[in-house]
């Protein structure tokens, strides 16, 4: 496979699984696995949930693609770490940043990020498994980055990340 291939499939599948984990959060998670994705939804005093041990599928599927895909350095090798890059982006922005779950990170002057950050607290708005919105991760409603660009940006700077705008 050409390094060009490569990217173009390592990219793809990273786009993809933006709308693998909005079709699995709003059919799956708010559907038939809700027993088990319901701990994030409600307030609790442990540091895992329930709802964690959806990265062990995931991640078995990146690991898996991986192993099998890299001694021909096939698609599959490249799938493999798209579903890790984007797992990677996922933790980073939804564990670290959006529920604070390493506190290194707090706030953020960047439009998008608190953008983000909106529409992700709306999702939470309601605990039960009905009635919730905006389902994906990084994909953002329009109304969420302009109510972001109408809010001002928290004044607190000691906790701002370098990826203000």
């Amino acid at each position: 496979m050409t390094t060009l291939a490569a990217v173009a499939v390592t990219t793809a599948t990273f786009l993809g699984m933006e709308f693998v984990a909005w079709f699995m959060h709003k059919f799956v998670l708010h559907g038939p696995l809700w027993f088990l994705h319901r701990s994030h939804h409600v307030r609790h005093p442990h540091h895992l949930e329930r709802n964690d041990f959806f990265f062990l599928f995931y991640g078995a599927l990146s690991m898996l693609c991986i192993i099998y895909g890299s001694p021909a350095k096939d698609w599959r090798l490249w799938v493999g770490i798209g579903i890790a890059a984007y797992g990677t982006v996922y933790f980073f922005v939804h564990d670290v940043l959006i529920h604070g779950r390493l506190r290194f990170w707090r706030k953020s002057g960047n439009t998008y990020l608190r953008a983000l950050n909106m529409a992700h607290k709306m999702h939470h708005k309601t605990t039960g498994r009905d009635g919730s919105e905006e389902f994906g991760m990084l994909w953002v409603s329009r109304r969420y980055v302009a109510l972001a660009l109408r809010k001002p940006a928290p004044k607190d700077r000691r906790h701002i990340s370098s990826f203000n705008s």
